[in-house]
């Protein structure tokens, strides 16, 4: 088994209101299969024995589905590798005596919590201005009681593959949310069952999106280029559409 030595810039950051700053870290005996997340706790326990505080950052599944692990590393949101969260990138990907910078995703409308850990509920408050269809309660319906072209379902399944990270935030020069929110609108407004309030569900998302303090789209590009699912700005070309539809 390989182990290295690595070098850490870890961002340390006591609440949104206190001034943050890089702190250096040196890990030995990395092995090489651990996971980027498996590191960081070995670095956390290895704080905790020395009394000193662990560095906070977020994580749930570990699977690349929850996107709570929205982290950027060496400048690029979810680190190296394509279409791969952090909490799916190993060690294997670095080398012996390599500098690690890692820092949470910046934006106005995420504020720090924490070190590593950002406020995200705006993304919350996206999709409860509009993302969702309203049925009546009760039991489910039979799945194929609607028919769906196998493209449209197809289309509609890649959109909501979105795990809400914010990696297109965080990678956007004008920290844009507008994949996130293309590609929620672009999901259920492909669907039958979506249509009835697709106009309310356009302009209501879009706006909300403003509100929040979110930027503007300039198609950079960057956000499907570290998308860890790899959905396409296409989203956005949809919900710009749907957007002016539904406004006039």
């Amino acid at each position: 088994m390989s182990e290295m030595t690595i070098n850490l810039k870890i961002w340390r950051q006591k609440n949104a209101k206190s001034e943050g700053k890089f702190q250096d870290f040196k890990l030995n005996g990395v092995s090489e299969h651990m996971s980027f997340l498996e590191m960081l706790d070995v670095l956390n326990e290895n704080l905790i024995k020395e009394g000193e505080e662990p560095v906070e950052f977020d994580y749930d599944c570990r699977e690349g589905i929850c996107g709570s692990c929205n982290l950027v590393i060496n400048g690029r949101a979810h680190g190296p590798k394509h279409m791969t969260a952090v909490c799916q990138l190993h060690m294997r990907n670095y080398s012996d005596g390599d500098t690690i910078v890692v820092e949470p995703p910046r934006a106005k409308a995420f504020p720090i919590i924490k070190d590593l850990v950002v406020d995200r509920s705006a993304f919350d408050r996206i999709i409860e201005s509009g993302g969702y269809v309203s049925v009546k309660t009760g039991a489910a319906p039979e799945a194929n009681l609607i028919p769906v072209e196998k493209d449209t379902a197809d289309q509609a399944f890649d959109y909501a593959t979105c795990i809400g990270c914010g990696a297109c935030v965080a990678a956007c020069p004008n920290s844009s949310a507008s994949l996130f929110t293309g590609a929620k609108l672009a999901h259920l407004n492909s669907l039958p069952q979506g249509k009835p309030e697709r106009d309310k569900r356009s302009i209501a998302m879009v706006e909300q999106m403003e509100a929040e303090g979110f930027g503007d789209c300039s198609n950079y590009a960057e956000c499907e280029a570290v998308c860890p699912v790899g959905i396409s700005i296409s989203a956005i070309a949809e919900m710009r559409r749907d957007y002016m539809k539904a406004a006039l």
